[in-house]
């Protein structure tokens, strides 16, 4: 398959996470923490082992990279990515093992927020950094690799986009990928420093603030705090976090429409953001509804909390401002159904995703009109554009893939003494990169008592779920590696 082009390019990105752990080296020197030897370590290796296969596979890589060295390369990355990047997590000594530092690791560069620390806020302000760095790094790592690797996969992600949005297309933003990806960069660093921006205006310092925004705008759920959002114990920074939240749950070629093309109404005539704003919107009537009702909350605080953690869970950031496992069932449920539903295509979000969702339904439409009335035909139309036959049997092979993936690690967890609310919850919050699940991986609980096994397994998950499921099975295919 021509493994020179993928060593190579792997050199590359162990030398770039390198160079990214120099930053988090900073911080612990700014507060004068001796966890910044671990950053250097850390550092050190990546760069050292960077350029070492950089060198040995650099003029046997000359030739351009095809789909499937595409492909190997996206899949193995983000794998490496989190084992080099769990190094300073082990090397600061502030991880009870190797295992508890690669889950962290990868949770972060997957944008999942699952963690396995018990006590956030001991925790050094190096290592904090570097947690939320892993997210907004991993957060537009996916965006570039939406546009630029998933559409030869063929799991009907970007292509829903493309079949939708005439002009332009995410491949269209520029003329090659590499500017392509300098605008997509330029849009998320410029809201990201907005947030950072409005967080410091209501209190929070510029670590909380910087670490809060990276996590938000990558759809993390990283927090500098035990008690996530609500530890900050404001109204107006949880108003922010939300509406940050949702942003980066949206397609950002819509980002890029709005702020350098003017196009001010592209947001609403784009029918996957109005059915994700009213999923957003229904489940966050629900739960008020329900907390205000049902739980004899006020008016103003069930508004708020019903708010803000059904724009958590779908759009798979994972923050917390209550422990929605306590609420009544009706609004539990809701919140479950996001789960299973994630951001849109092109956002940093995880999980299936809200046009995989709508082509979904509009096919099952279709079968039963076609059961009326058999001659009929009915194609499968997103705005005014017919999606092709092939784009809607990518998609339902995808969510078939997507759901085998979901009872497979939840059966394996099951297997390993885990209750099935923990099980199945801890499955889905893994696989669509969201975080916190339900039982004892709840939003007051953590990942920490898990089984090493099981938190290796989970690991497993988030990169599967964080890359399309597609883009690392197909690594196991003997074919995929033949000449």
């Amino acid at each position: 398959m021509g493994l020179a082009v993928v060593l190579s390019l792997l050199g590359v990105l162990c030398m770039g996470l390198g160079l990214f752990m120099l930053p988090p080296l900073g911080v612990a020197l700014y507060y004068g923490e001796e966890a910044w030897h671990a950053f250097a370590g850390g550092a050190f290796a990546s760069l050292v082992l960077g350029a070492v296969l950089f060198w040995l596979f650099r003029d046997k890589s000359k030739r351009e990279m095809n789909h499937r060295q595409g492909m190997a390369i996206v899949g193995i990355s983000w794998a490496v990515a989190g084992l080099l990047g769990a190094l300073p997590f082990y090397l600061s000594g502030e991880f009870a093992g190797f295992g508890d530092a690669v889950f962290e690791s990868v949770s972060g560069f997957t944008t999942t927020g699952a963690s396995v620390l018990t006590n956030v806020e001991a925790c050094s302000k190096g290592v904090l950094f570097w947690r939320a760095l892993t997210h907004w790094l991993g957060g537009m790592g996916f965006i570039v690799l939406s546009v630029a690797i998933l559409p030869f996969v063929g799991v009907g992600g970007m292509q829903l986009f493309k079949a939708e949005v005439p002009s332009p297309t995410p491949d269209r933003l520029a003329p090659r990928i590499t500017d392509t990806a300098s605008v997509l960069w330029k849009v998320y660093a410029a809201i990201t420093a907005a947030e950072v921006l409005l967080l410091m205006l209501g209190g929070l310092d510029w670590f909380d603030a910087t670490c809060q925004a990276f996590a938000t705008m990558a759809t993390g759920g990283f927090s500098t705090k035990n008690a996530s959002i609500a530890g900050f114990a404001s109204g107006y920074v949880e108003v922010v976090v939300t509406i940050f939240m949702l942003l980066a749950g949206m397609n950002f070629t819509l980002h890029f429409q709005m702020l350098w093309q003017k196009r001010w109404s592209c947001w609403w005539r784009n029918e996957e953001w109005r059915t994700y704003m009213y999923l957003w919107l229904g489940v966050a009537l629900v739960g008020a509804m329900a907390l205000l009702f049902i739980s004899d909350k006020g008016v103003w605080e069930s508004i708020r909390l019903a708010a803000f953690q059904s724009a958590t869970i779908l759009t798979t950031t994972g923050f917390a401002t209550a422990d929605y496992s306590l609420w009544p069932p009706v609004a539990v449920a809701a919140l479950v159904i996001l789960m299973f539903i994630g951001g849109s295509a092109g956002s940093t979000g995880g999980g299936p995703k809200v046009m995989r969702l709508m082509v979904v339904f509009k096919q099952v439409k279709a079968e039963l009109k076609r059961l009326v009335h058999p001659r009929v035909v009915a194609p499968v139309r997103l705005e005014h554009h017919t999606v092709e036959r092939s784009i809607v049997a990518s998609v339902w092979g995808f969510m078939g893939a997507y759901l085998a993936c979901f009872l497979l690690v939840g059966v394996l967890l099951t297997a390993m003494d885990l209750d099935m609310v923990t099980s199945f919850t801890a499955s889905i919050a893994c696989l669509g990169n969201i975080g916190p699940g339900l039982g004892s991986v709840g939003p007051a609980g953590n990942y920490a008592h898990l089984p090493l096994a099981a938190k290796w397994l989970l690991s497993l998950a988030m990169i599967v779920g964080r890359l399309e499921v597609y883009t690392v099975l197909v690594l196991f295919l003997p074919e995929f590696w033949r000449d």
